[in-house]
């Protein structure tokens, strides 16, 4: 084992503070990897703060982790030292269950995926995540970060990116096609960027006007308001696919009202409370209401390729680890654009 340095919360709603954590040795397949940076996602503090039920602690969060290889076991294949990689949401699965043969890890029904953090591991032990100075994985679930990416802005885009890529990519956003990404942060400026490369023709539907020069610089064609009463009366039957990013329950009839017919409302924001739909809303039209969790780990790979290729790295605000506090508390306050990313050289 070798001891870390990391920030974990100690219990649930505790601030975190910096402590050491156990990291195995690299096993045959498992690649060391030395953590450069870690975005904050709103899923660690939902996590660290208990809104989606009862977690582990003490709790090292981080599912955005952006390093290099430093050491690789025997039996690796896919990388070497001095390789620039990344790591998501998950460092492991069951790999033999219908899912994971299909690159859909996340989907795992042997057991479920294991958790960057917040989970156990197949050796017994909690899992820890990046905010920490280093961390080991096995391969098969680390992927390679393109030259053309710049570290810290393609950490976010290990949860940000493949969270919004996979549902643009699986619902059929492109030319010809409209799609309306609701709400413009950590999740949704990733979604405006990607589906504006994909070639679509891209609305933010956004609380307020604030943020409209960011959006339509980022690649948005159109800004409207939810606030705004008219908006959903001049928005009536206009896209072919909603993806909402807000971790807030929403008016679901409202936003299904914006859909063609046979148009998908897709969910990636997880609200911690229950939601209520009137059938109704679905029935007519022919609509679909879904939900998509992160991306597999081929898919993952693809949205990074892509990402390279396009140029599209996340907008951050980089930040030393002793500000994680502070840049919870701004993260509930929508005052960040639009991602926090630690600096993990301050841990």
């Amino acid at each position: 084992m070798t001891t870390v340095a990391a920030y974990a919360a100690p219990s649930a709603k505790a601030p975190l503070e910096r402590t050491t954590i156990e990291r195995r040795e690299p096993g045959e397949f498992d690649v060391l990897i030395d953590i450069k940076f870690a975005g904050i996602c709103h899923s660690d503090i939902h996590q660290a703060r208990e809104g989606w039920g009862e977690a582990i602690f003490p709790m090292v969060p981080g599912h955005e982790i952006a390093g290099v290889v430093a050491a690789v076991g025997p039996g690796v294949t896919r990388f070497t030292v001095g390789d620039r990689v990344g790591v998501g949401c998950m460092v492991d699965s069951c790999r033999e269950c219908e899912n994971c043969k299909a690159g859909l890890e996340q989907y795992c029904t042997g057991g479920g995926m294991i958790g960057t953090y917040n989970a156990i591991g197949k050796d017994g032990e909690p899992t820890y995540g990046g905010y920490s100075q280093k961390i080991v994985v096995d391969e098969n679930y680390v992927v390679r970060i393109p030259d053309g990416l710049a570290l810290d802005e393609a950490a976010p885009l290990l949860c940000a990116g493949i969270t919004l890529y996979s549902p643009l990519k699986r619902f059929g956003a492109g030319p010809g096609k409209k799609v309306a990404i609701v709400g413009l942060g950590g999740l949704g400026h990733m979604g405006v960027k990607i589906a504006h490369a994909l070639g679509a023709e891209v609305t933010v539907l956004s609380q307020s006007l604030r943020k409209k020069d960011d959006g339509l610089k980022l690649g948005a064609d159109h800004y409207h308001a939810t606030s705004d009463p008219k908006t959903f009366e001049e928005l009536a039957g206009t896209f072919d696919l909603i993806v909402s990013t807000v971790s807030a329950p929403l008016d679901f009839g409202a936003y299904l009202s914006l859909l063609k017919t046979q148009g998908t409302l897709a969910n990636v924001g997880a609200p911690e409370e229950p939601v209520s739909l009137n059938l109704f809303s679905v029935i007519n039209g022919g609509k679909s209401l879904a939900g998509s969790m992160i991306g597999g780990i081929a898919e993952t790979q693809e949205m990074l390729d892509f990402c390279a290729e396009h140029g599209i790295g996340a907008e951050i605000e980089l930040i030393r680890a002793e500000q994680i506090n502070e840049a919870y508390e701004r993260v509930l306050a929508s005052d960040v654009r639009y991602r926090f990313v630690i600096d993990t050289s301050t841990i």
